[in-house]
């Protein structure tokens, strides 16, 4: 972990990564419901919102899309990933090198580990290489640290998301993305192990407004400083007016009734 506050993907000490890696790693399926946004560029338009601090995407969604965004938007390459399709033992497959991620104009590398995973020991060996290149570049590295494996029968309770935290500061994350563990008080803990390291949230599956900023303004309450989210973004039918809540929620830690009485 090194000092990242001056890096473009952080705003006041916080972030706001709207993903949409989605399409590699689910299919199809989470457009179902807004074929439009199948299209990438239109999740890049949503991205130019200010409270957007970076986009996390795969490879081929940056080489296509990202030149024409590069001044509005900050790119966070996602340099792993595997398909819903895949049915073995959870994995992910590097995609991406840094050093190319860094030729397209990557702000930032991410790096998904699967702690609990049969491949848990050579995944760490990859994110050990991604780790140091992304040094080599001054490329700050969010890992999203999702436990998950044949042994983990839940993957969101309190000192499994405590040990995911950790696992990101051990191996030398700066930001790690980890489920919200069920309460702030839980939430906290796994703030308070990952030590100066960074703790966002993941958005997970589209909500209500009132539901997701609740957990929103508790996981920040306990100390993450911020979210990673895709799907409780661009799913909506106005993603700009949860995005303005979302920077209430967020960087002037307001309230949930208050970000939505402001923005609704």
């Amino acid at each position: 972990m090194i000092p990242i506050d001056d890096s473009p993907i952080v705003r006041d000490d916080k972030s706001l990564i709207l993903a949409m890696d989605h399409g590699l790693e689910h299919g199809p399926v989470d457009f179902e419901a807004v074929p439009e946004k199948l299209d990438p560029a239109t999740v890049f338009e949503t991205a130019t919102h200010d409270a957007v601090s970076a986009m996390a995407v795969q490879k081929g969604i940056a080489e296509g899309y990202y030149p024409s965004y590069e001044d509005d938007v900050n790119l966070l390459l996602k340099v792993n990933g595997t398909s819903n399709l895949w049915m073995g033992e959870y994995d992910s497959a590097v995609n991406c090198s840094v050093d190319y991620a860094a030729e397209i104009g990557a702000d930032a590398i991410g790096f998904t580990l699967y702690g609990g995973s049969n491949h848990e020991v050579e995944m760490a060996e990859e994110f050990r290489d991604v780790q140091e290149a992304a040094r080599e570049h001054d490329l700050p590295v969010v890992m999203w640290s999702y436990p998950r494996g044949q042994g983990l029968k839940n993957d969101t309770k309190p000192s499994t998301i405590s040990y995911a935290t950790r696992l990101g500061l051990e191996l030398g994350a700066d930001i790690a993305k980890v489920k919200y563990p069920g309460s702030s008080e839980a939430m906290a803990h796994a703030c308070k192990a990952a030590g100066d390291m960074k703790v966002v949230m993941s958005g997970g599956s589209k909500t209500s407004d009132y539901e997701f900023l609740s957990t929103v303004e508790a996981a920040v309450r306990a100390g993450a400083k911020g979210l990673a989210v895709g799907r409780n973004v661009w799913q909506r039918e106005n993603p700009t007016q949860i995005l303005d809540a979302l920077e209430k929620v967020i960087y002037d830690e307001a309230t949930a009734d208050a970000a939505l009485e402001a923005t609704q």
